[in-house]
């Protein structure tokens, strides 16, 4: 883990978009990230979830994380709310577990749920049902996430940097720049 933590400060400390205050969160940030990016080098499929105010961020992951300039693998991330827009009305363990039935089936390398919103929101039933699910919490302190203020003025900048160390991340792990395993 140290050479996550000491490659993540050194890449915030290097980025140009006033990102210092991320620098006393990256202990929070280093397994998180560590989790999500050993999981995706795994073979396992991405599905984003979002808040309805959050939306817009889920379809900037989907669009930015293949870009052909990177000149990288391609990853499975998906909307899951595009590809199951009855996901809304899952509201019982029931129709969770057929859902997870059919997530199982449809992605047979595996899949994590990669949440970003509000704690409180519908989607949470789903996101907070396995534990290697990759969540970006707003106005909760909830176990194993990364929390995230929704009355923070600078919060979508903060969203668009912190989604940047994510990839940054994945592409150095990648690339065999960064071993998560030491």
């Amino acid at each position: 883990m140290q050479q996550l933590l000491k490659w993540t400060l050194e890449t915030i400390r290097e980025d140009d978009s006033c990102f210092s205050w991320m620098e006393e969160y990256r202990y929070e940030w280093a397994p998180l990230v560590k989790n999500a990016v050993s999981q995706s080098i795994e073979g396992k499929t991405v599905l984003i979830l979002t808040d309805e105010s959050r939306k817009w961020f889920g379809k900037y992951i989907v669009n930015s994380i293949n870009d052909m300039q990177k000149n990288r693998p391609l990853l499975p991330f998906y909307q899951l709310s595009e590809s199951f827009p009855n996901l809304y009305t899952n509201n019982n363990t029931q129709d969770l577990q057929l859902l997870e039935d059919m997530l199982d089936i449809s992605y047979p390398n595996g899949y994590y749920v990669w949440y970003i919103g509000k704690g409180d929101h519908p989607y949470t039933k789903l996101a907070f049902r396995k534990e290697e699910n990759f969540l970006w919490i707003l106005d909760e302190e909830v176990q194993n996430s990364f929390a995230l203020r929704s009355s923070d003025t600078l919060l979508d900048i903060k969203l668009l940097q912190l989604f940047k160390l994510f990839d940054d991340t994945l592409s150095a792990v990648l690339f065999g720049d960064l071993d998560l395993d030491v």
